[in-house]
């Protein structure tokens, strides 16, 4: 039949009635928009029913297409199955059989070339669950000999290629957003932030057709309405009606969509990519296209694309090669719940969708094809017949939307099941639910499918009147009704994939826990106790569980009793392994290594070699290597970068960290080795002449806090015997304190702390300043910060415990309230902060200060308060001899060691010389 289509006749041919019927309605709207959509849509299922290779369209997770797709292939037995999915995820999908469905196949990459450094690491998912078209099309190519599979969509590393760069498109981040339900619980969470791929995503994206299309369909959301006028209908359809009416709604929502949208455009070049990649193969292989089938989404099966058929347009699309990005495979447990998150999806559909797959096998006794091995196989070849001549395409479109779908009496048995089963599941929970839930829960069903325009309640009409009967105002467990009635529909299945199936690491890690007698693989959380000292054979066991702590998130294995520090030994242990539940974290590291130790390995050296390492990142991964992997080689060398990255830092902002590690490695060395590693040597001298030569700056930069410079004065004075050792210069440091003159108050007293323990300011002198500044009323205000200066001064000066204790004394005792109260705050956080370092010293020197007992309190005197007794006369020195004269002749050292000791230099009076003695 011809009709006229924008001035132009154009053949239609079997749909030329509706054709016109469609235009005889937008006439009456009178609007060209309408009529130009309308007709377009019966063109574009003319155009895909006339395609000499076969287009099967499907809707992803869809009942009603794994059944028309179960029943197709034992019709037609195609010997090459096309499917849209990732071309470079093939070989993932003969391990199918060693897992448990859904399960989801991955790629994932950390090494980047060609892709922005943030968006590392970069992931992609494709689940598959058992009723879903996909599985049917791949079980049935996996299972019945010379069936060849095919996947000819764009690979994984031109997912990323077309992905928008630093734009707000909607086809930014596909796969990552929550659309009609946000998913709950952990299981939600298995994709992680991969990006989702899967066949046939149908849904308007004309967000008033949607709206329109809920409101009128008394529904919540598009999955309900989905299922409710489309699948329902569908389920039973024969082959040629199910296609039309998919392809038929994939150019309607093709149509609405805005034109020109970066999303257009993408699902544009992936039609090119997989029809360029379906005549390659039909090129190279010389198979018939009456003996092929295409699989893909019903949008993409409404192409309008020059290159759509056999015989589109040929070179004027070209495929660009594939990033240097290095891509590891593999596959991860999913669920429902996982994949209703990831897609938006509403909580439930999923599961509601499996159980309407299950009911319709059992209701047409259909047998579906499953991954099951050579046993399969083996039935699959005496059971295949020739295919299926091939019948005219013959309008169904029409009689489908003209006729009202067969009336679904109400399943009486089905419903009262569904009821008493929630009723049990709601007492099992902690509801005080009866049987007069369950018949409330019965009657309401029926109440709100008549109030739907329903013959019959459908299981979101019955999980309504479950929430409706029996929530109340709080959730006594941890599931609420609506998540009850899920589990009872078809529950929130999570996959499982086979020890067969797993990348080398994970199959290791479970080998190597074999010891403690634990089925790792469940998903249940287990405690293991290793008694260390009893049984040897566990320790391995201890060191592998450590690693997986490093490497994984903190509630894949979880310590409960036991810790690794340096210089410790754990003698018992015990364990929470939830390794089961977390698979997918198991199966990535797989990726990056083939054991635990060469994944950390590499992970600690990317560490210190990256853009952004520093010397206290080395010092940690040295650290990490002695706990964990104890090579001296590989320690050594992540120690010399250590000192690289110190010698080549302009800033001290990791100083206090450097400080506290440096100590930590050098006192487990100095226990555990006959001598210090070179590399700690060459750090200490290395950081000695570093801070010697930033500590002036950082005394006088507003940017550089008053801990890091403690921390610099730590390491040079805590460390200086051990530098002199190595040829440092004193005198540098020296140098470097007199060469600083802060202005901050904090700051100012760290130098005279530092002064005072190199000797270049009495003791006496400094508590002489103190008590100036606080009988200094300008000053009074700003004291706090000097006492803030001096509690970090124990970092560098512990000897200067005895003087902070009574400078803090007595700033408690003669300071304000309006100035002390508002300074506590800070104290107790630095306190806090620091506790390891500092408080125990102050409590030491407290202990020692002031009295025991209550009693003793009333009539202490605090020492720097009690009065000076006069001084006793001295009594007549004694001749020194030879050595007294000589010491007397030449006084600057006894004068020297008398102001290191905070002494005066008082020289007695020497006797006078006997008659005859030879002078001094």
């Amino acid at each position: 039949m011809v009709g006229p289509v924008g001035g132009m006749e154009v053949d239609v041919g079997p749909f030329g009635g509706l054709r016109e019927q469609l235009l005889g309605a937008a006439e009456r709207f009178g609007a060209g928009p309408v009529a130009e959509i309308l007709g377009g849509l019966v063109e574009d299922v003319d155009r895909a029913l006339r395609e000499p290779l076969e287009i099967f369209p499907v809707c992803h997770h869809s009942p009603s297409s794994a059944t028309a797709m179960a029943r197709r292939l034992r019709e037609k037995r195609p010997k090459v199955v096309y499917l849209e999915l990732c071309e470079d995820m093939r070989p993932l999908l003969d391990e199918l059989h060693n897992c448990t469905l859904p399960v989801a196949l991955q790629a994932f990459a950390t090494d980047l070339d060609g892709f922005p450094a943030d968006w590392a690491p970069l992931s992609v998912v494709a689940p598959i669950t058992e009723a879903s078209a996909e599985y049917q099309a791949i079980s049935y190519a996996l299972t019945t000999p010379g069936v060849e599979l095919v996947l000819v969509d764009r690979s994984t590393d031109h997912v990323f290629q077309w992905e928008p760069r630093g734009g707000d498109d909607e086809a930014a981040g596909k796969g990552k957003g929550k659309g009609e339900g946000e998913g709950e619980g952990e299981e939600a969470g298995l994709h992680g932030d991969a990006v989702g791929v899967e066949i046939g995503d149908l849904r308007p994206r004309f967000a008033e057709l949607e709206e329109h299309l809920l409101h009128h369909g008394k529904v919540r959301h598009w999955s309900e309405w989905w299922d409710q006028y489309v699948e329902q209908p569908l389920i039973d359809a024969d082959h040629d009606t199910y296609r039309q009416v998919l392809v038929l709604i994939g150019s309607l929502f093709r149509r609405l969509r805005p034109e020109g949208s970066a999303r257009t455009t993408v699902d544009e070049d992936r039609e090119r990519y997989m029809w360029t990649r379906m005549r390659e193969h039909l090129a190279s292989s010389g198979a018939d296209p009456a003996d092929c089938l295409y699989v893909c989404g019903a949008f993409h099966a409404a192409s309008r694309v020059e290159e759509f058929g056999l015989h589109g347009a040929t070179g004027s699309f070209e495929i660009t090669p594939s990033t240097a990005t290095s891509w590891q495979y593999g596959l991860i447990p999913s669920s429902h719940s996982a994949i209703e998150a990831q897609f938006g999806l509403a909580p439930g559909s999923v599961s509601i969708a499996a159980a309407t797959w299950t009911k319709a096998l059992r209701r047409s006794g259909l047998k579906p094809f499953r991954l099951g091995g050579a046993r399969t196989r083996k039935t699959l070849a005496k059971s295949a017949r020739p295919p299926a001549e091939p019948v005219p395409v013959t309008d169904r479109l029409s009689g489908f939307l003209t006729t009202a779908p067969a009336p679904d009496g109400l399943d009486e048995q089905e419903l009262l099941g569904w009821c008493v089963d929630i009723v049990r599941l709601a007492r099992k929970n902690g509801y005080a639910s009866s049987t007069a839930d369950a018949i409330a829960v019965y009657e309401t069903s029926i109440l709100l499918a008549g109030v739907r325009g329903r013959r019959r309640p459908t299981p979101y009409d019955f999980q309504d009147a479950a929430v409706t009967c029996i929530e109340k105002d709080a959730v006594p467990g941890r599931r609420d009704i609506a998540r009850l009635c899920e589990i009872l529909l078809g529950g929130d299945r999570v996959g499982e994939v086979g020890y067969d199936a797993l990348p080398p690491l994970a199959r290791d890690v479970l080998d190597r826990l074999a010891p403690l007698g634990l089925d790792l693989e469940k998903r249940t959380i287990q405690r293991a106790l290793l008694d260390l000292d009893t049984d040897p054979r566990l320790r391995p066991c201890s060191d592998l569980l450590w690693i997986l702590r490093r490497l994984l998130p903190d509630d894949v294995v979880r310590p409960i009793m036991g810790s690794r520090r340096l210089g410790e030994r754990a003698i018992q242990e015990s364990w929470d392994l939830a390794i089961g539940r977390n698979m997918r974290a198991v199966v990535e590291l797989g990726y990056e290594g083939v054991t635990l130790e060469q994944v950390l390995e590499q992970r600690l050296r990317k560490a210190v070699h990256g853009p952004r390492a520093t010397a206290a990142t080395a010092l940690a991964a040295v650290e990490d290597s002695l706990l964990y992997l104890g090579g001296r080689r590989f320690t050594d060398e992540l120690g010399a970068r250590a000192v690289e990255l110190l010698a080549a830092e302009r800033t001290v902002d990791d100083a206090p960290e450097v400080l506290r590690r440096i100590r930590r490695l050098l006192t487990h060395y100095q226990a555990t080795a006959p001598e210090l590693p070179e590399w700690c040597r060459a750090f200490v001298a290395a950081g000695y002449a570093h801070y010697c030569t930033l500590l002036p700056t950082a005394f006088t930069d507003d940017a550089t806090g008053v801990r890091q410079v403690a921390a610099m004065l730590g390491f040079l004075l805590g460390m200086e015997s051990l530098a002199l050792s190595l040829g440092c210069d004193h005198t540098q440091l020296e140098l470097a304190v007199q060469q600083s003159h802060p202005e901050s108050p904090a700051k100012v007293a760290l130098l005279w702390a530092a002064q005072t323990q190199l000797g270049l300011l009495p003791l006496d002198e400094l508590r002489r300043r103190c008590d100036e500044l606080l009988d200094n009323p300008l000053v009074v205000p700003s004291f706090p910060l000097y006492l803030s200066g001096f509690v970090q001064a124990l970092e560098p000066a512990p000897a200067l415990a005895s003087l902070v204790v009574e400078i803090l004394s007595k700033a408690f005792a003669r300071l304000p309230d309006s100035v002390l109260l508002p300074w506590l705050p800070k104290l107790i956080t630095t306190l806090k902060d620091h506790a390891a370092e500092m408080v125990p010293v102050l409590i030491r020197e407290a202990g020692r200060t002031f009295p025991a007992t209550l009693p003793a309190l009333d009539s202490w005197v605090p020492p720097w308060s009690a009065p000076t007794s006069p001084a006793a006369p001295t009594a007549p020195v004694p001749d020194g001899g030879p050595a007294g004269a000589l010491l007397a002749s030449h006084p600057a050292t006894c004068d020297a060691v008398a102001a290191l000791l905070g002494l005066p230099p008082d020289w007695p009076t020497p006797a006078a010389t006997a008659p005859g003695a030879a002078p001094g």
